[in-house]
C-alpha cells in the first residue's frame, strides 16, 4: 500500500480549520432541527384556542369542522310513561358530553398541606375521647376511624377505640363538618368539629382531563363560593378516569380512552387549593362490565344478550353482589387516591328502554328492589366509611314525594340510614308531572328545590345523613325550553339553603356554569 506523503504544515492547518467549521455548522443545524420539531404548529397552540374568557373549550376545538358538542340535542331524553299506581318517575338528567380527549399537559403539583406530626405514641392501646361542635355541645353519631376500624360517638359525644396502633392518627368525621386528623396525645382526646358547607360543580370524564374546561371551573372555585368538584371516576359508559389497579376493571377493559397519567399531580393541585373532592361512580349503568361479563348483566329475553336502555348502553344486575363488590372496590381506590367522598349515581333499577324484556337474577318487585339497593349502600357505607371517606347517593327528585320506591328501588326511609349524603336530582325540568300545586315546575324553581329538600330531610328522621341536592344549570328540555340563567340558578340555591340543605351541586353536561349567579368569596366571608 502506498504511504501518504507528508503534508506541508500550512495546508494541514487549513484542513483542520475547515473540519472544525463544518462540525460546528452541523451541530447548529441539528439544534435548530430539534427546536423546530418541538415548537407548536401555530402561535396559538397550547392556548385555549384564542377564545374569549368564558367560551367553551373542547378537546377538538383547534380542528376544522363542527364541534362535537353541536350535535348534542337540547332534549336529552323523552319523558317516561306513567308508572302503575300513579308513581311519579323523574326524567333522568341530561347525559354528560364526552368529546374526544386531547393530549394533557402535566400540571405542576402544589405542595399538599402536611399532616399533623406524630411526636410520641399513644400511651395506651385503648383511646377514649369526646367530639364537640363549635358551641362545645356533644356530637352524637360522629365517626372515629383508625386503620380501617370505625366507631361512632354516643349521645354524649364519647367514643372508645381498642387496640389502637401506637403511632396511628385518628380521623374524626361527620357529614356537614370538616374532617379532623388527630395525632397521638397523652391525655383524653377532645375534638371540636367545624361546620362545612359543600358547594360543588360537576366535571365530566373528559372535562376534568381537558385543561381549558378544568381551568374554567377551577377559576370559579377561586373567585366564587364554589369550594368543591364532583369528578367522574367511573362515568356513564363505565370508563375509569385514572390508571386503576382494580383487577376486575382491568379484566373488563374499563381503562378508558382518556386515562389521565398524571392524575395524582392533578389531585395534589386540587388539595393545595383547598377544594373538597367527590368521586362520582356510575353504578348499575355500566356498558363495559355488562358486555365483558354478561353473567353480571341484566339480560334481554329477546336476544339473550345484555339488555340496553334508550341510549343503547347496557346495565348490570343490581341483585348481583359481585357488582356491588366491584363498585365498592372502585370507591376504596378513589379514597386511596385522595377523594373526600364517593358518590354513587345510577344506584337504581332502569327506567327507560324495553323494561318488559329485562331479566334479572331475582323477580323485579318492590319487595326485592328495596333490599337490593339498600343492601348495596349499607355495605358500601360500612367499607368506605372505615376507609375514611364519606358516601353519598344520587336519587330521583320524586323520591321526596313518592311513598313507594318509585319503581327503581329508591325510598328515603330505607336508604337514609346507610348514607352520609342524600343527593337528590331536583332539576325542575325533571319533574315532568310537576309537584303538588305546580303543574309547570320550571316556573317555580325555588319551590321545587325547597319542597324536595324539606321533605327528604323530614323523611330521613334522626339519621346523621345530610341532604345536598343537585341543581339545574342547563336549558330546560321538558316544558318551554327556557334558559336556566342567573335568576333560576339563584332561586334554586336559595331554595336549597332555606330548606336546610348541607350545600348544593351544579350540573351542566358541558361543564359550562353560570358564574354570575354565584356569590364572590368576599361576599360569602362578609356574611
Amino acid at each position: 500500500m502506498r504511504e501518504a506523503l507528508p503534508q506541508p504544515a500550512s495546508r494541514r492547518n487549513l484542513l483542520d480549520g475547515g473540519y472544525t467549521v463544518a462540525l460546528l455548522f452541523l451541530a447548529i443545524a441539528a439544534g435548530y432541527g430539534i427546536l423546530a420539531s418541538e415548537a407548536p404548529a401555530s402561535p396559538s397552540a397550547g392556548k385555549a384556542g384564542g377564545r374569549p374568557v368564558g367560551a367553551l373549550v373542547t378537546p377538538s376545538a383547534a380542528a376544522p369542522g363542527p364541534s362535537p358538542l353541536a350535535s348534542i340535542p337540547d332534549t336529552m331524553r323523552a319523558p317516561e310513561s306513567p308508572r302503575p299506581g300513579g308513581t311519579r318517575v323523574a326524567i333522568a338528567r341530561p347525559p354528560a358530553v364526552e368529546p374526544r380527549p386531547r393530549p394533557e399537559a402535566r400540571p405542576t403539583p402544589r405542595p399538599a398541606k402536611p399532616e399533623p406530626a406524630v411526636e410520641f405514641p399513644w400511651p395506651s392501646p385503648t383511646v377514649t375521647g369526646k367530639v364537640l361542635d363549635n358551641d362545645r355541645k356533644p356530637v352524637a353519631g360522629a365517626s372515629v376511624v383508625v386503620r380501617g376500624v370505625e366507631v361512632r360517638t354516643d349521645a354524649d359525644g364519647v367514643f372508645k377505640l381498642e387496640q389502637v396502633p401506637p403511632e396511628s392518627m385518628l380521623l374524626v368525621k361527620l357529614p356537614g363538618f370538616e374532617k379532623v386528623l388527630v395525632p397521638p396525645t397523652r391525655g383524653t382526646v377532645e375534638v371540636v368539629l367545624k361546620p362545612q358547607t359543600i358547594k360543588a360543580a360537576y366535571l365530566t370524564y373528559f372535562g376534568f382531563g381537558d385543561r381549558g374546561i378544568r381551568t374554567r371551573v377551577l377559576d370559579l372555585t377561586a373567585r366564587t363560593e364554589l369550594n368543591a368538584v364532583v369528578i367522574d371516576v367511573k362515568g356513564d359508559r363505565g370508563w375509569i378516569i385514572y390508571q386503576t389497579e382494580v383487577e376486575q376493571a382491568l379484566a373488563a377493559g374499563a381503562q378508558g380512552p382518556a386515562t389521565l397519567r398524571d392524575f395524582d399531580g392533578m389531585m395534589a393541585d386540587l388539595k393545595a387549593r383547598g377544594i373538597y373532592t367527590i368521586a362520582r361512580i356510575v353504578t348499575m349503568k355500566d356498558n363495559i362490565l355488562a358486555n365483558a361479563r354478561p353473567d353480571l348483566a341484566i339480560i334481554d329475553t329477546r336476544t339473550g344478550k345484555p339488555w340496553v336502555d334508550n341510549e343503547k348502553l347496557a346495565w348490570v344486575d343490581p341483585f348481583r353482589e359481585e357488582v356491588w363488590a366491584y363498585n365498592i372496590a372502585l370507591g376504596k381506590e378513589a379514597i386511596a387516591r385522595g377523594f373526600d367522598e364517593v358518590q354513587f349515581d345510577y344506584v337504581r333499577f332502569p327506567t327507560d328502554g324495553r323494561l318488559g324484556a329485562a331479566k334479572y337474577a331475582k323477580p323485579n318487585t318492590r319487595e326485592t328492589r328495596l333490599p337490593a339497593i339498600a343492601g348495596f349502600l349499607e355495605r358500601a357505607r360500612r367499607e368506605l366509611g372505615a376507609a375514611g371517606g364519606f358516601v353519598g347517593a344520587d336519587l330521583f327528585g320524586y323520591t321526596a314525594f313518592n311513598e313507594n320506591d318509585t319503581d327503581i328501588g329508591q325510598r328515603i326511609e330505607e336508604l337514609a340510614p346507610h348514607l352520609d349524603f342524600i343527593c337528590p336530582m331536583v332539576y325542575p325540568s325533571g319533574y315532568h308531572k310537576g309537584i303538588p300545586g305546580h303543574p309547570n315546575p320550571v316556573v317555580v324553581p325555588y319551590k321545587v328545590v325547597y319542597e324536595s329538600v324539606r321533605l327528604i330531610r323530614k323523611r330521613s328522621g334522626a339519621n346523621v345523613v345530610r341532604v345536598r341536592p343537585w341543581l339545574q344549570d342547563f336549558k330546560d328540555y321538558a316544558f318551554d325550553r327556557r334558559i336556566f340563567g342567573i335568576t333560576e340558578v339563584q332561586a334554586q340555591i336559595r331554595g336549597a339553603e332555606e330548606a336546610g340543605g348541607a350545600g348544593w351541586m351544579l350540573w351542566n353536561p358541558r361543564n359550562d356554569y353560570t358564574g354570575a349567579a354565584l356569590r364572590s368569596k368576599a361576599a360569602v366571608a362578609a356574611r
